[in-house]
């Protein structure tokens, strides 16, 4: 009686194992919407610890870049061999609740069904029906897993070709005031407005991709200094500075593409539970400081930018604008250790007693020897 007892409750722990596991792969793979999984969650973090090392502030930008392009790709192939394992010991459990021996009869048995080897011998009726429908779990973790990749590559792609685009635009690494710089000194100050719908359906895209595919946010880009979230960052200041400091006529659009922009950032910050307001008051402190506001304000002044005459004003409104996305906009670039870029990456790492130049802070403050030709080291510095 009490062995019986015993199956039931093995068996019953085996399928209770499947089950989550295929629920966290749906989840994963096949839901269109945000949803958290505790099990794709629990690999994640594990490889991210992995990486630690590797990723430590201490070394230069260039070496944790080059380390962390890594994690999500390993972080994916880590999720498929959990979840193999995963089945694996789920069914183990359902092969030894039905033929009680040596576990590691069980375990070779649902080796055996799980990657189609078929060298373990099937006694039973009730055996064959289990070893089937474990072969057909095993093909469709990994044929899901096949499909999944070209999806988060398309989409990967899409985010990236604006990022790259950004920079003919807003420098690199991207800032506002570069932006509005450039646009200024064409004569194309007004064309700012056509620029904002590109960028509100960006934001669209962003929060739909990367919130069905999770793991799209920490996908770097190709090069080093290019980041998707100092790229949002750029565009959403360069929104407020429109609507807050520019002397220019009210452009709804812009207003339209910033609202597009924080809730899209809102959205990732809540799958990957980043702390944040969700209802700012203007007031509320921001992580740019008035210096760092009049230092653009006079920067723009001296090229001849048309700016609003009140600049408390103008700092005011400004930091009503950012107070909506200044806390997503900085916990996300930290989570995904962004590069170093005005306003839009960890501002922990740039706000220091020193002031460092972007250069520094891509290669170290102590030039750590990094092996670069000198070609391709000025195109990583910019």
């Amino acid at each position: 009686m009490v062995m019986i007892a015993l199956r039931i409750l093995v068996a019953l722990l085996g399928v209770a194992i499947v089950i989550v596991t295929f629920r966290g792969v749906i989840r994963t793979f096949v839901l269109p919407r945000s949803a958290n999984d505790s099990l794709t969650r629990f690999v994640f973090r594990c490889v991210r610890i992995a990486f630690l090392p590797a990723t430590r502030p201490g070394r230069s930008f260039i070496a944790r870049d080059a380390a962390q392009a890594m994690y999500a790709p390993v972080g994916l192939l880590a999720l498929l061999v959990f979840w193999l394992a995963m089945v694996l010991f789920g069914y183990m459990g359902i092969f030894w609740a039905l033929d009680p021996g040596p576990w590691g009869t069980a375990f070779k048995a649902s080796g055996s069904a799980l990657f189609t080897l078929g060298f373990s011998a099937i006694n039973t009726t009730a055996e064959s029906v289990i070893s089937f429908t474990e072969a057909a779990v095993g093909l469709i973790l990994v044929a899901l897993l096949i499909s999944y990749l070209p999806t988060m590559y398309a989409a990967f792609s899409k985010r990236e070709a604006a990022v790259t685009m950004l920079e003919v635009r807003a420098g690199d690494p991207p800032s506002a005031v570069t932006m509005i710089l450039r646009y200024n000194r064409l004569g194309r100050l007004e064309k700012l407005n056509a620029l904002w719908p590109v960028w509100e359906i960006w934001f669209a895209e962003l929060a739909e991709t990367h919130t069905s595919l999770a793991a799209l946010a920490f996908f770097r880009s190709p090069k080093a200094s290019h980041s998707w979230i100092t790229a949002a960052g750029a565009v959403l200041d360069a929104t407020s500075l429109s609507l807050s400091t520019l002397d220019i006529p009210y452009d709804v659009e812009a207003n339209m593409t910033l609202r597009a922009g924080y809730l899209a950032l809102r959205a990732i910050a809540d799958l990957f539970e980043v702390p944040y307001n969700p209802e700012p008051k203007q007031g509320d402190p921001i992580s740019i400081a008035r210096a760092e506001f009049d230092e653009a304000y006079d920067t723009l002044h001296a090229a001849g930018v048309p700016l609003k005459p009140d600049r408390d004003r103008a700092w005011r409104d400004f930091a009503g604008w950012r107070v909506n996305y200044d806390i997503p906009l900085v916990g996300i670039a930290r989570m995904v250790v962004a590069p170093p870029a005005q306003w839009s990456s960890d501002r922990s790492v740039l706000l220091r007693p020193r002031k460092l130049s972007f250069k520094e802070h891509l290669l170290g403050p102590k030039r750590a020897p990094v092996d670069l030709s000198g070609e391709l080291r000025e195109e990583i510095v910019g």
